[in-house]
């Protein structure tokens, strides 16, 4: 959340469930000059509604891509693109990558998704 704001996404928000996690991100942000300007907030990811985002990062582990990736699909706009660390998702084309091993990133465009998944026979 705090290098999408440093590379100029708005608004950069995050949600974290754990307390742990999410205090941990304030104080990066407070530590990297964001704090006001990023949110961490403690919700649900898979009960926040992602109709109106556009720049989405996630990392999660490999068995929780499946079912986010149905509700990327459903929720986002088709302008939007999708960030994965340390995973990619199984069934998407990456638009590009950048890194490698642990730090590698797979970036997808949404629409290129859909796209994809209409050509595609799982449909």
């Amino acid at each position: 959340v705090i290098e999408a704001y440093k590379q100029g996404l708005r608004p950069a928000v995050g949600y974290e469930l754990n307390p742990w996690l999410l205090c941990l991100s304030h104080c990066r942000a407070w530590r990297a000059g964001c704090h006001g300007k990023v949110s961490f907030l403690k919700r649900d990811l898979w009960k926040v509604n992602l109709a109106d985002c556009h720049n989405v990062i996630v990392f999660l582990a490999p068995s929780v891509k499946p079912p986010l990736a149905a509700k990327l699909l459903a929720e986002l706009p088709d302008e939007a693109r999708v960030v994965a660390g340390r995973f990619p998702f199984p069934s998407w084309t990456p638009s590009s990558t950048l890194g490698q091993g642990l730090e590698q990133v797979w970036a997808y465009d949404m629409k290129e998704v859909r796209r994809a998944a209409r050509r595609s026979p799982e449909g």
